[in-house]
């Protein structure tokens, strides 16, 4: 099988510097779509260390753009951990302490990526790889817990306009190499995610993509 179209791939000097590009990113996306016909601008989010970058970064970025802006927003969570909303687990439950049968289109999806290579709640080898007809799915399997959740499946993710994976830390090093350059029989899920009109990139740091050799866009503060 031949390896994957990567997709426009930007290296970051740290993550805070990454953190803050992603936000005025998220803000000039949903500028441009509510400026145009649509009446509103669909963002999906993953949970993890997105929510602290997120909350950190992107509060300012939006603030000038009003109240009337953000109130033509629609939010939706890639995938979520059944579990309470107070619970340290929740997706929703950490995204609010900072405020059909047709597949929907987000305008934008943040997506993170494990060490496994699993995306949402879509995990190596899984049967829900295959779900063609769900937009929404249930796992209660998951291989890292907690093993109940619910997913956003991939016809979902692969009709966006635009999809930006987020990856920091060595951590995340050999997946992504895995993901970006190796040709595999059997893709790891975040592989699997290629818009089918839409556009897709990466947003790393350093330490994420020290094993990268495919051309990549690096930007610095200094």
């Amino acid at each position: 099988m031949a390896a994957p179209a990567p997709g426009l791939i930007s290296v970051f000097s740290s993550p805070q510097e990454l953190g803050a590009s992603l936000a005025q990113l998220v803000a000039q996306r949903a500028a441009c779509c509510l400026a145009g016909a649509r009446a509103r601008f669909a963002l999906g989010l993953s949970g993890g260390s997105l929510v602290s970058m997120l909350a950190r970064e992107l509060p300012a970025a939006v603030a000038p753009a009003g109240p009337v802006s953000l109130a033509r927003w629609t939010l939706g969570f890639c995938d979520e951990r059944l579990v309470p909303f107070d619970h340290a687990e929740s997706t929703y439950g950490l995204y609010r302490a900072f405020q059909g049968d047709s597949i929907p289109v987000f305008d934008l999806l943040i997506l993170g990526v494990g060490p496994d290579g699993h995306t949402c709640s879509l995990f190596p080898d899984h049967p829900l790889l295959q779900e063609r007809e769900k937009i929404v799915a249930p796992i209660s399997d998951s291989p890292k817990p907690p093993a109940q959740r619910v997913t956003l499946t991939l016809p979902v993710l692969n009709a966006a306009r635009t999809v930006i994976f987020v990856a920091t830390g060595e951590g995340k090093a050999a997946v992504l190499k895995r993901i970006l350059e190796d040709k595999e029989e059997n893709p790891l899920p975040a592989a699997l995610v290629q818009p089918h009109t839409g556009k897709l990139c990466w947003f790393l740091d350093e330490a994420a993509a020290r094993l990268l050799t495919v051309p990549f866009e690096k930007h610095s503060t200094l």
